[in-house]
């Protein structure tokens, strides 16, 4: 390698970590598309980078790409300038597609073409945030365990109701890898760095992004649902993972109290007492957020998204959705489908 390609790769530090000679470098292909997720693909790069400089050798080499070569805007507006478009073949090594919003218009079917091509040639490939819309376009996640972001689940399962993601910080099958996106990029990376150089030099890595711990392939994406809802109550915690559970079928007092272990009415005193509002309101709440979600990432017309979230009508759900929003789910729809096409 030159002394250029060096400079680029490895920058200087005072801080050292031995790495035994021979060790392979490891090449990553970053494949960014309209409105990739920032946080997600510095996160993910960044520990590559400060591992090159621990160990003062390039151990990572990286590659920036884009479908044509062009600047592509990340999410925030910040456009990011790639080294070239796609190659016929990436280098061996990873290939990740960084996704973000609106990757229903983003992922493109040629991406998944070609994204399956490199898997089929043996490389490692792999998603960052919604970058699995890629993977799935090119149907090689069937069968496997993958993951994307939260938020995006509930559009991806109407899209492709065959596969069913994981709601972990990263997943690894085999040689293909997926991640949720957000700072769990950074999970991601230094599995791959422990991995293919060893755990003291990931912890080193860990410790340089001031990074408190890594979270490990298994972990979920939320903290626990206690936590979340600020209350241990068993009965309802129980009760809130039966609404959660059973979200695109309406709610049902009486399933909700038996899987609680309580009577109705006890279950109805609780959710006051403890989350201030009733079992029905928090259903509705979250029938309201995945129907949101399902018009802002899918071309689905209202009246879908209104039966997936286990309303009877259109027009229940337009209701409940100007009193939660303050706008119509149609004018929500042609609000999202807008910035889809500036995308």
């Amino acid at each position: 390698m030159t002394a250029r390609c060096d400079s680029r790769f490895v920058a200087p530090g005072a801080a050292h970590v031995p790495v035994p000679e021979g060790a392979a470098q490891v090449v990553v292909t970053f494949v960014l598309v309209p409105r990739f997720t920032l946080l997600a693909f510095t996160s993910a790069l960044e520990p590559f980078r400060v591992a090159n400089q621990l160990a003062g050798r390039a151990l990572f080499r990286w590659n920036i790409c884009t479908q044509d070569g062009k600047p592509v805007e990340s999410s925030s507006g910040v456009p990011v300038t790639p080294d070239a478009p796609l190659p016929a073949e990436a280098e061996p090594g990873c290939v990740l597609i960084c996704g973000g919003v609106t990757p229903e218009t983003t992922m493109r079917p040629a991406l998944g073409s070609w994204i399956r091509t490199q898997w089929r040639r043996g490389r490692t490939v792999g998603g960052l945030c919604t970058g699995a819309y890629a993977l799935a376009r090119g149907g090689i996640l069937e069968g496997r365990r993958f993951t994307l972001h939260w938020e995006n689940i509930p559009g991806f399962r109407e899209t492709f109701p065959d596969l069913d993601p994981l709601r972990q910080v990263f997943c690894l099958d085999d040689r293909i890898i997926t991640c949720a996106g957000g700072v769990a990029g950074a999970d991601l990376a230094l599995n791959l760095i422990s991995t293919h150089f060893g755990t003291r030099l990931a912890q080193a890595v860990m410790e340089m992004c001031l990074l408190s711990s890594s979270r490990r392939e298994g972990e979920g994406q939320f903290t626990s649902l206690a936590a979340r809802l600020a209350t241990r109550n068993p009965a309802v915690v129980r009760a809130a993972e039966y609404i959660e559970a059973e979200v695109e079928n309406g709610f049902d007092l009486e399933g909700c109290a038996r899987h609680a272990g309580v009577t109705r009415r006890q279950i109805q005193r609780l959710f006051r007492q403890h989350l201030g509002v009733t079992p029905q309101q928090y259903a509705a709440d979250l029938r309201l957020q995945r129907g949101r979600m399902l018009l802002a990432e899918t071309n689905m017309s209202v009246m879908d998204v209104a039966i997936a979230c286990g309303y009877s009508s259109r027009s229940a759900f337009s209701k409940g959705f100007r009193a939660k929003f303050g706008s119509s789910p149609q004018a929500f729809t042609s609000f999202a489908q807008e910035r889809r096409g500036r995308g």
